[in-house]
């Protein structure tokens, strides 16, 4: 299992990556300035960062008072991710739209743009993490055979 000093690296890393390269990008690919991408990007990555502690307490909290456990099958784990992602959709939409002066729908389409590069680039951060700093695999304790 990784180490609290692991995981502080891990969260501060993808973040960092992530506003470095979702700024220019984002720039890029809506014809907006870095900087209002940077905005925006750094704005969803605290409340992406918040959503994500508060969602996943009550999560676990409510499959104990069901479940008796956190114990996730593949399919609630995929109802955790879809409902995990409709929370900061919805809680950035009116950011977006307020702070780039921009129409409902078109935030929306660019709130979507932002989860899809956010989901392919957690796929890869996490990949490139685990190949660069591995789990440390089990601790055998001295004179136990």
């Amino acid at each position: 299992m990784r180490t609290s000093k692991d995981r502080l690296r891990h969260a501060i890393s993808f973040e960092i990556f992530g506003l470095a390269l979702i700024t220019p990008l984002g720039a890029w690919a809506f014809g907006t300035p870095m900087g209002h991408i940077g905005i925006v990007a750094l704005v969803g990555a605290t409340i992406a960062t918040v959503w994500n502690y508060v969602y996943n307490l009550v999560f676990d909290k409510a499959m104990m008072r069901s479940f008796g456990h956190t114990r996730k099958t593949l399919w609630l784990r995929l109802g955790h991710a879809v409902l995990f992602e409709i929370g900061i959709l919805v809680s950035l939409l009116p950011f977006i739209a307020w702070y780039m002066g921009i129409s409902v729908m078109q935030a929306l389409w660019m709130d979507i743009g932002f989860a899809g590069f956010y989901l392919v680039y957690a796929l890869v951060f996490n990949w490139v993490y685990d190949v660069v700093f591995p789990v440390p695999g089990p601790r055998v304790l001295a004179g136990a055979d």
